[in-house]
């Protein structure tokens, strides 16, 4: 199958989610949350992603997290990583149980796409401050990919990870999974990067993002990925495909704001204030741009 039919065959059985200027979406990917552990990539981050979560949460945003959430390739078991990185699962719980949030899977985690995987392995988790189990995500449903519906004028973004356009982490996934976890891991110990990542290797994320922006500009179609961990953020009047970037950026991490019918790029980091004291902040990078922009400019090139 090939990468313009597997994409279409994604958008095509994607569930819609109707929005309006009124919606706030916070979306985020790319997390490999693992198990606390010297390869867990997550780890440095897990303080500033937690301040911006909650940034969010008590701003009534919805969360979607755009896959690789969690690092199943190098990690067999879910109860661990949910275990070291509770704070992150519990505030991401409440999230869920206000109908909050959204989850897709990647390559990384395509294990959830299984819904008696999701079902039993994300129903709950021990809770140590009160020496009990507590609900995490009962009855939740992974997707591959998600719709959002703009109700003003008709006009829908898509949402998915972004593997789909990388055939060896797609149709491959399994053999992928196997070279990372007995081959790559131990290797990424002592400083080798895996040459078959589409986020560390160079020619490999142009490969991918060449594909997806294809898919967009074909279709004309807006669509927001993850996957190859490099933020995309086009002008109006280019090609319609952006890229949330990841959360294990060296001292940042990066996402797409949808407020007010537009969109931003945006960082969050550990700044510096004037006094030398540290906070987690927030850093608008591109945008806000209207997606009513964005429709004009398309339409504009269109009859051009």
């Amino acid at each position: 199958m090939s990468v313009s039919t597997r994409l279409s065959q994604v958008f095509l059985s994607s569930v819609k989610i109707p929005f309006d200027d009124y919606s706030r979406f916070i979306i985020m990917s790319d997390c490999h949350r693992g198990d606390a552990g010297f390869s867990d990539n997550f780890s440095n981050n897990q303080n500033i992603f937690f301040a911006a979560l909650l940034y969010y949460y008590e701003r009534d945003f919805t969360y979607i997290e755009l896959g690789d959430g969690d690092e199943l390739w190098e990690n067999r078991n879910i109860d661990i990583i949910i275990n070291s990185h509770s704070d992150a699962f519990w505030l991401m719980s409440h999230f869920y149980k206000e109908g909050r949030f959204y989850m897709l899977y990647g390559n990384h985690d395509v294990v959830k796409k299984d819904p008696k995987y999701s079902k039993t392995k994300c129903k709950s988790f021990f809770c140590d401050s009160i020496n009990s189990e507590i609900p995490l995500f009962p009855d939740i449903v992974v997707h591959e990919g998600l719709i959002l519906d703009y109700k003003p004028v008709p006009y829908q973004i898509f949402l998915t990870h972004g593997h789909q356009a990388d055939i060896l982490n797609d149709t491959f996934w399994r053999l992928s999974r196997f070279m990372v976890r007995y081959l790559w891991r131990p290797l990424e110990l002592i400083g080798i990067r895996d040459p078959t990542s589409a986020s560390k290797n160079i020619d490999r994320k142009s490969k991918v993002e060449r594909r997806l922006a294809d898919w967009s500009k074909k279709n004309n179609q807006m669509i927001i990925t993850g996957h190859t961990h490099r933020p995309l953020f086009p002008k109006p009047g280019e090609t319609l495909y952006f890229n949330d970037g990841s959360c294990i950026h060296p001292r940042c991490i990066t996402g797409i704001e949808i407020t007010n019918g537009s969109l931003s790029l945006i960082k969050w980091a550990v700044m510096t204030r004037h006094d030398r004291s540290l906070y987690v902040g927030r850093e608008v990078l591109e945008g806000p741009v209207s997606i009513e922009e964005y429709i004009l400019k398309q339409k504009a090139h269109n009859i051009a």
